[in-house]
């Protein structure tokens, strides 16, 4: 078995054991996270550093460097209960989605506007109608936490409209796993929105759900760096 599917498997095993912690708000469970959470990204880029179809990738380099904003943001989330703390992991996160809209970016369809797809204008329209709802909130909560959040939701959107929007002549397994992994990074950070901005008492399985669909998302998007 080669070491990059050695080390996917391994993140998997991580992915999949802090999902299951993440919907517990015990003390051990918060302790133990402090160890599978900072693990997730290093695993999912030293697989994708190690995989042999990436020597030649397009996306390789954006997205070990989206990774390690990923990383960034994890470990900062960590304590998500304290504003500054939530505020420097959002902007982490951003940091990442420069490095995945730069990538994507260099390498969109041409033939065509950013949003003149259907699934680029689903998604602004999306944003339009949640962005403004998950900032008021968090505006309500903590002021400064406001603008953190619409500028990080608008990174978001914009990383999701350019990975919908791919040259055509990159392979399509990878135009497909990457697009799919965008869709479903912006599924994760609405739930983690509403659950912390909107919902009065959200149930904590709420938080598993978040886990579920970021680390899904983060490798697609590796996965579809490692086809490109």
């Amino acid at each position: 078995m080669r070491t990059s599917t050695k080390l996917k498997l391994g993140y998997v095993a991580l992915a999949a054991t802090d999902t299951v912690l993440a919907g517990s708000r015990g003390r051990a469970a918060h302790r133990a996270r402090s160890v599978t959470k900072p693990l997730l990204m290093p695993t999912l880029a030293a697989s994708l550093a190690a995989d042999w179809r990436a020597t030649g990738s397009l996306l390789r380099r954006t997205t070990l460097l989206a990774q390690a904003g990923g990383w960034g943001g994890d470990v900062l989330l960590l304590r998500h209960d304290d504003p500054r703390f939530f505020a420097a992991g959002a902007g982490s996160f951003g940091l990442g989605h420069a490095a995945y809209l730069t990538g994507f970016r260099r390498h969109r369809d041409r033939s065509r506007g950013l949003l003149e797809g259907r699934a680029a204008r689903a998604v602004m329209a999306s944003w339009a109608v949640t962005a403004p709802v998950v900032a008021a909130g968090a505006w309500r909560q903590e002021r400064a936490l406001g603008p953190a959040v619409a500028a990080y939701s608008g990174a978001l959107s914009a990383t999701v409209a350019a990975a919908t929007s791919l040259d055509p002549a990159l392979p399509a397994g990878a135009r497909r796993l990457t697009a799919a992994g965008a869709l479903m990074f912006l599924a994760s950070d609405t739930i983690l929105g509403l659950g912390k901005f909107v919902l009065k008492d959200p149930d904590p399985r709420l938080e598993q759900a978040v886990m579920a669909t970021y680390t899904g998302a983060q490798l697609l998007f590796s996965e579809g760096a490692a086809r490109s």
